[in-house]
């Protein structure tokens, strides 16, 4: 296994995960000295019910719930952020929970800078490691998909609007001091958001095993995360109310989180921000296109990643009957097997034509792409051009 000759590696908080988490969550913030809760969601969640799931468990335990904010969009923006920062000053506030997908964790990351930090303008803390140390504010991310991982993360993703640019947040103080895994949340996902959130964090674990920050630490954790998706997501899509298989994915995309969180990820989430911004094309659902295509470029750079990735998704007799020196070309084929075999399921196409994307785009998406930040850590140095030949093989 390789070893760097230095690395760190940030922990999540305090993971709760499985039966009770959900009502574990009160006694949590007593013991950070939070009684006051404001709860991020979105519309979607509130009119299933589930937002008052959790306000009901909160206020059970014994803290109160003073706000609320569902009026959260599927690409969390700059002035959503900066809107509820005021919101929460006003209710009083003193601690966040967050129920959703990785847009609502993200804006809840977004409002705790904010109110941390101080200030009405989250731009001023946008980049890597710029964070120092502020008042800390008590914040549980609840995920109700099963991929972005982001209730586990040091990072967050925010949309400027007006440049059309996802922007990156990236600090150990963005990480929630609850990662809280409960899997009644993730039963109504409907198939097709199953199936993108899940290889999202497919993606995640691979990129952050193979890309150039990967270590020993991160590689445990994308391991694992490989071995329970690939076990588990078909079952998902195929039987929804597997509650078993349910929980098994929520803690995979949780590990594949932390994995990417701290050894970053490369060359596919380059591109799908950058298809998110010009396109607006959802994030898993470009992660799942480019992940096939973004491993072949990358090969011949991680052969011997890909060759061990193999392992976790075969047999072990089918891995000892592939030669050695195909092994890595035989991972890419499992990968992309794989991922058309659930996205047929889930009635998904993965070509960028089938989902309006048009090539009069493609300068400016590999324009975005090679600027990236993800894109510093691509075990292999990618041109423009390179980034253009993906987009043309994908569409």
């Amino acid at each position: 296994m390789f070893v760097p000759s230095y690395y760190e590696f940030v922990n999540p908080g305090k993971i709760l995960s499985g039966k009770y988490a959900l009502e574990n969550i009160a006694s949590e913030f007593k013991l950070l000295g939070s009684n006051r809760v404001f709860v991020l969601s979105d519309k979607v969640l509130d009119g299933l019910g589930q937002v008052k799931v959790l306000s009901d468990a909160l206020v059970s335990g014994g803290v109160q719930v003073v706000g609320t904010f569902v009026d959260i969009p599927a690409d969390s923006s700059i002035e959503v952020v900066n809107r509820i920062a005021d919101i929460y000053r006003q209710a009083n506030a003193d601690s966040i929970v967050a129920l959703g997908g990785g847009s609502v964790i993200d804006t809840a990351k977004g409002v705790r800078m904010l109110i941390s930090q101080g200030g009405n303008d989250i731009m001023k803390f946008v980049g890597a490691e710029v964070l120092p140390f502020a008042r800390h504010v008590p914040f549980a991310a609840v995920p109700t998909t099963s991929g972005t991982g982001s209730e586990a993360t040091a990072v967050a993703v925010i949309k400027d609007n007006d440049r059309k640019v996802k922007m990156e947040f990236i600090s150990q103080f963005l990480l929630p001091d609850l990662a809280v895994i409960d899997e009644r949340f993730t039963l109504s996902m409907p198939t097709h958001i199953t199936a993108m959130t899940g290889l999202d964090a497919l993606t995640h674990a691979i990129e952050s095993y193979s890309c150039l920050q990967k270590n020993p630490v991160s590689q445990s954790y994308a391991r694992s995360a490989i071995m329970l998706i690939s076990g588990n997501l078909e079952t998902c899509i195929k039987t929804p109310s597997d509650r078993h298989a349910r929980l098994a994915m929520a803690n995979g995309s949780l590990l594949a989180g932390s994995a990417f969180s701290n050894s970053m990820v490369g060359i596919v989430h380059a591109i799908g921000h950058s298809l998110g911004g010009v396109c607006s094309l959802p994030h898993g659902l470009a992660m799942a296109i480019l992940l096939p295509y973004c491993m072949r470029f990358n090969l011949d750079t991680c052969e011997s990643e890909y060759a061990e990735i193999l392992s976790f998704f075969v047999s072990p007799e089918d891995y000892a009957a592939t030669p050695k020196g195909l092994r890595g070309r035989k991972c890419v084929e499992v990968v992309e097997s794989f991922s058309n075999m659930i996205a047929k399921a889930a009635g998904l196409s993965l070509r960028l034509s089938d989902n309006r994307i048009e090539k009069s785009c493609f300068d400016e998406v590999a324009g975005r792409a090679i600027n990236d930040g993800a894109m510093i850590v691509n075990p292999k140095a990618v041109s423009k051009e390179d980034v253009i030949r993906i987009l043309n093989e994908a569409f």
